[in-house]
């Protein structure tokens, strides 16, 4: 069948968990059998987010070729098992760059460049995933006919049955404006072969007692005067919602009441696939797009796990030693332990410590309880010696340990400074004149100072020694393979010392020799990566370094 698009846009008002929503539909049509990808738009003008304070955007999501992007990337993979790459994220800052860039070469051949066409054309380019070659053919109105044949070779997009794009922010926004007009330009050209998914907030007025739909009705106006009437609405609640509620809102937006569905707050976000196909989601979409919807899919493996996480009631204490108060900003970390925790049948209670009120005094109070530490990644000086205090404390009273990306390396530095002996050891990062860099920026990023997409990013190959803890929690695999976000290294110069006082380097690269795992036997567990496991870990295959590390926390911890 020809190649179907969702496009997928909200109102009101930000974080209503498009998302999400995105994610449960790829999840969905995975399960009747149909090939998905999902990508993001986001409207504001950098490059990508990989430049952005957490505080401003939540984590940076890394995909195994390099990009980095929005924190929506990882639901997706996490919900439906895909691999992303740069072509699932895109930003405002891309699209004008990729059209300057060709207009600084002359292939627009001395025209005035201009929002309407050339913008919305490299949106829609984007959006059909069209090589840059034939985007010409977008220009001619040849959409649905020919360029949907003409994928990017990298992703096999051919192969594709459904592309669900994502667009950041809400109707309304100026930012958003070229991406609407791209929209309603493609569901003119691909007429059935396009749906529309509006997402809105229905509020509840507690001093009134009443939900109130002029919001949504408000926000649909606004879609309609851009010239795009949404297929489908999905209202996102806090109080569930009356059929005559979503009469009201059908008869107002002009939409099916069969194609009104609402999204109540969850006890986990885990069970809004299975909200959204209990109200027939897909099959609304199918209809719309004119496709049989035939058998519901019993999605055995996600009940599955949907019922080990109700029965998970045991409870485990996991602290979070990082700078950044702001759940979101470890987002892939922190739904890495839900899974591992659910899958080793307890509840992982997670506990924010921030590194930089850590002192050698209070120490022992911050992790009083915790059956486990994780020491978070991040960049700067800011709140490190509060993480090196962490990894002395946990590893001196021999507490389960997970270190990631800088958290390794505070880590590796605290080991330096308080088993070998080395009192000024650092990375060159925090201090590029101590005389101990066990920590030491990779040689070929020495000559760069570009910040933006400069890193070793993607995933690389990591070789296990066999017989050490990180073999084993891969299940005795030798090669594996991890996504990396950092700048600097173990430095091997002190690689036999290390050894020699008991941290060993189990995991290397082969390609560059690079030290990417390191631990110490004798803890209980107490193991450092300089990659980021968290963005491998999905809802049906949880990281098996984070089953590992879970399973240690557990031993004799555990609260009923």
């Amino acid at each position: 069948m020809d190649k179907k698009y969702i496009f997928v846009t909200g109102g009101v008002v930000s974080s209503l968990g498009k998302g999400i929503i995105s994610a449960s539909i790829g999840k969905l049509l995975q399960a009747r059998g149909y090939k998905v990808t999902i990508q993001k738009f986001d409207p504001y003008i950098n490059i990508d987010p990989g430049t952005l304070n957490p505080y401003e955007h939540g984590e940076c999501y890394v995909t195994v070729d390099g990009m980095e992007t929005d924190l929506d990337l990882g639901h997706y993979e996490r919900f439906t098992g895909i691999h992303t790459t740069r072509n699932n994220s895109i930003t405002t800052g891309r699209i004008y760059k990729t059209v300057i860039d060709r207009e600084r070469h002359g292939d627009y051949l001395g025209k005035t460049i201009q929002v309407v066409p050339h913008i919305t054309d490299e949106i829609k380019r984007r959006m059909l995933r069209v090589s840059e070659s034939h985007a010409s053919l977008l220009a001619d109105g040849q959409t649905k006919a020919a360029s949907t044949k003409l994928m990017f070779p990298e992703n096999a997009d051919e192969e594709l049955d459904f592309v669900i794009t994502e667009v950041g922010g809400t109707i309304g926004d100026i930012e958003s404006a070229p991406f609407m007009e791209a929209i309603r330009q493609l569901r003119w050209q691909l007429g059935r072969d396009a749906v529309c998914v509006h997402l809105t907030y229905v509020p509840y007025l507690k001093a009134a007692d009443e939900l109130k739909t002029k919001p949504t009705q408000h926000s649909v106006k606004e879609l309609q005067g851009m010239g795009i009437q949404p297929d489908i609405l999905v209202l996102r609640t806090e109080r569930h919602l009356s059929d005559a509620i979503r009469l009201k809102v059908a008869s107002f937006c002009n939409v099916d009441l069969e194609c009104v569905v609402q999204s109540e707050d969850m006890p986990s976000i885990y069970e809004v696939p299975v909200s959204m196909q209990r109200q027939g989601l897909d099959a609304a979409i199918l209809r719309k797009i004119g496709i049989p919807v035939g058998e519901t899919p019993a999605m055995k493996a996600w009940h599955g796990f949907l019922e080990k996480q109700r029965n998970a009631t045991n409870k485990v204490d996991v602290a979070l030693v990082g700078k950044y108060d702001l759940q979101d900003a470890y987002k892939s970390i922190r739904e890495s332990l839900n899974l591992a925790g659910i899958y080793n049948d307890v509840k992982a209670r997670i506990h924010f410590v921030n590194s930089e009120e850590i002192t050698r005094e209070n120490i022992g109070r911050r992790l009083q309880g915790m059956a486990g530490v994780i020491i978070c990644p991040g960049f700067g000086k800011r709140g490190i010696e509060g993480k090196i205090l962490a990894a002395e404390y946990t590893r001196t009273h021999d507490i389960p340990t997970f270190g990631i990306c800088l958290g390794m390396q505070m880590m590796v530095v605290e080991f330096a400074r308080n088993v070998l002996g080395y009192q000024d050891a650092n990375s060159t990062e925090m201090d590029e004149h101590t005389c101990h860099n066990v920590i030491d920026i990779m040689e070929e990023q020495k000559n760069i100072t570009q910040m933006g997409g400069t890193m070793r990013l993607g995933a690389y190959e990591c070789e296990l020694v066999k017989g050490s803890r990180a073999w084993q929690a891969y299940d005795e695999v030798t090669l594996i393979k991890e996504r990396h976000r950092h700048r600097y290294e173990f430095n091997n110069a002190f690689q036999a010392e290390y050894e020699a006082q008991g941290m060993k380097c189990v995991g290397i690269n082969p390609a560059a020799n690079l030290v990417e795992i390191v631990e110490i036997p004798e803890k209980r567990w107490y193991i450092g990566t300089q990659f980021h496991p968290e963005y491998s870990s999905t809802v049906l295959h949880p990281h098996p370094l984070f089953m590992s590390f879970v399973k240690a926390c557990i031993d004799g911890t555990v609260e009923a």
